[in-house]
């Protein structure tokens, strides 16, 4: 439940507590004209119980700047996922932690309508659909641990405002630009900006670069701008606008690889072994149960509400160094690695198209990608990669969750070659059980459900 207020200082009974404050005084400096805007205020806070992570979310009149591109829009703000109280109520306060919180608020920019443009100011209220799009990415944040970062993309998978004809189904992550990032008493926050994109717009940033696409997208106001500010009626993607930046974007591709590093995903895998006798067998089941009975003693003090919120988060790093890039947000506090003898692994079918993606866009130019599920993370190695655990010698191994295989550079060509004839860059749905084996190199890949991985394949599929 929530209540529109007029006055966030009011709201907080007059004294805000210092993270609350700081983000405050940052928006005051941005809209000084606007010291009390409209505001969406959780009535009944997270750590009372309530299902809204954000304790408020503020919404500013932007007039623009028309002669820089920049067209009158409605700014949401919120405020919840940076450390507002820093008692612990909602963020366990970490040391050496240089975050505030989970390190980042979320905001969105909304193109005016020519009516509400022409209206006046004091009678029109901006849209309040932005906020719930807002608490729902917060949710998700919150469920899982995973963090916003630039470049990031999200298919939503339907109209960002509910519609049943908007294009813009999809969000990509980028820097706000007017508000960047802050130091607070509690650490630094960033303010990370949603934009609303087209499926195909989507698509190429998952393939390529997430930071690619959005340069695309602010160098034409039709598309945002240089602010990107979201249009919900916009009709058109920016390779159907400009056919040109689809032709460049798959020259650079081929040349520099993707900026991709690793989609969540579930999967699961087993060890293959030679001799039955030479030690236990390692597979997902018994990770993912060691996994729970650890998280939930790590969380017993925590406040984590587990909601059906589901949508993947890409993650987009570059680098060739696995050096403090673990994917996955908990790990044991000391974890040994275990090398195995060989893996068999077994992958959702709706992330089968990434795997062209990982081989031929990722590891053919010496990166890394990784699938992350719940508890576990996969990731797929290059042999350039360095501060994995795995070598060409030891080329399969499992460190706390994390699972890292090799995949050495005699093997890429086939791979491709095996994967081409799926079409899995066409984003064909694969409907069938498909397996892939690498018997030399003691690899084997399936794609199916991965919930029924041990057991034959139904008859008739």
């Amino acid at each position: 439940m929530a209540e529109i207020s007029t006055d966030p200082k009011q709201s907080t009974r007059m004294q805000p507590p210092p993270g609350l404050k700081s983000l405050i005084e940052h928006c005051q400096s941005v809209y000084p004209d606007q010291p009390n805007p409209l505001q969406v205020t959780t009535v009944l806070k997270y750590w009372l119980g309530g299902q809204d992570p954000l304790d408020y979310i503020s919404m500013y009149d932007n007039k623009g700047d028309p002669e820089n591109g920049v067209p009158p829009h409605w700014h949401y703000i919120s405020f919840g996922l940076s450390d507002l109280h820093g008692d612990g109520r909602v963020h366990a306060r970490e040391t050496n932690d240089e975050r505030s919180g989970m390190g980042f608020e979320i905001t969105f920019r909304l193109l005016k309508s020519e009516a509400e443009n022409k209206s006046d100011k004091k009678s029109t209220h901006p849209p309040t659909w932005p906020a719930n799009l807002l608490q729902a990415i917060a949710r998700y944040c919150f469920q899982t641990g995973n963090m916003l970062y630039f470049g990031d993309n999200i298919p939503w998978r339907k109209s960002l405002d509910g519609s049943a004809n908007s294009r813009l189904q999809n969000i990509l992550i980028t820097q706000d630009e007017q508000l960047g990032s802050i130091e607070t008493v509690f650490g630094r926050v960033e303010f990370c900006q949603v934009v609303g994109v087209t499926d195909e717009e989507l698509e190429q940033a998952s393939r390529w670069n997430g930071r690619g696409v959005l340069n695309y997208l602010r160098q034409d106001i039709q598309t945002g701008g240089k602010w990107w500010i979201t249009n919900m009626n916009r009709s058109l993607s920016v390779f159907e606008l400009f056919p040109e930046l689809l032709l460049n974007l798959q020259d650079d591709l081929e040349k520099q690889g993707s900026d991709l590093a690793g989609v969540n995903a579930e999967f699961t895998f087993r060890e293959i072994r030679e001799n039955q006798c030479i030690k236990t067998e390692i597979d997902s089941n018994s990770l993912n149960e060691q996994c729970v009975s650890d998280e939930n003693n790590r969380l017993e003090n925590l406040q984590i509400k587990c909601e059906d919120v589901s949508f993947p988060q890409s993650m987009s790093m570059s680098s060739s160094s696995l050096h403090k890039s673990c994917p996955l947000s908990y790990q044991p506090d000391s974890v040994n690695s275990i090398s195995l003898e060989g893996i068999e692994i077994t992958l959702a079918p709706y992330a089968a198209k990434y795997l062209i993606l990982a081989v031929k866009d990722r590891i053919r130019h010496g990166r890394h990608f990784t699938f992350k599920a719940q508890h576990l993370a996969l990731t797929l190695v290059a042999e350039s990669v360095t501060g994995s655990i795995v070598n060409k010698s030891s080329p399969y191994g499992v460190i706390g969750y994390w699972i890292q295989v090799l995949v050495p550079n005699e093997l890429i060509p086939r791979m491709m070659d095996d994967f081409q004839g799926l079409e899995l860059e066409d984003n064909v749905e694969i409907k069938k059980r498909i397996e892939f084996n690498w018997p030399e190199f003691k690899l084997k890949l399936i794609i199916d459900n991965p919930g029924i991985m041990m057991d034959p394949p139904p008859a008739g599929l």
